[in-house]
Order: C-alpha cells, then structure tokens, then sequence
C-alpha cells in the first residue's frame, strides 16, 4: 500500500488489514473532509458574537457522525457522510 505526503493524521499507512482499493480510498477522502471541515469549524467558532455557532455545532455534528462511520467501518455510512461533508462550506 502506498502512502501519501498528504496524510496527517498518518493513519492509512498505519492501517493494518486494510487493503489498496475502493474503500481505502474512500477512507482516506472522507479523512481529508473531517480534516478540511475541522477548520471550517474552527472559522466558525472565531466569528465574533457567537455568530457562527449554529453553523459550528452542525458541522460538528456531521464530524463526529462521519468518524464514527469510521471507527465502524460501516462503508454505507462512510460514502453518506463524505458527500455530506464534500458539500460543506
């Protein structure tokens, strides 16, 4: 299996049984969401006023659903929560 520069959280280099191929690489696209949508989060939170809190507590929300599809390796929940997540801004 080869790995990327790109993998922060290191983890599909660390992956053990896991092969090359479709669910591997939507492992590792719904991972670069979370990411991405983390520091959407992040902006969120810094909005003054407490103004992007709707907007934050919702994306955390699709974040730790997304995770948890992850640790599950529930492959039907995976695909769900990386479409959801690829169109959050």
């Amino acid at each position: 299996m080869s790995t990327t520069n790109n993998d922060p959280l290191d983890f599909l280099s660390n992956a053990k049984g896991i092969t090359g191929g479709p669910q591997t690489d939507l492992i590792q696209k719904l991972l670069y969401e979370i990411i991405r949508v983390k520091e959407l989060i992040a902006y969120y939170d810094s909005i003054p006023d407490g103004a992007g809190q709707l907007g934050s507590s919702i994306l955390n929300e699709l974040v730790t659903e997304a995770y948890n599809s992850l640790v599950n390796y529930d492959v039907v929940l995976m695909k769900k929560y990386y479409d959801l997540l690829l169109n959050c801004d």
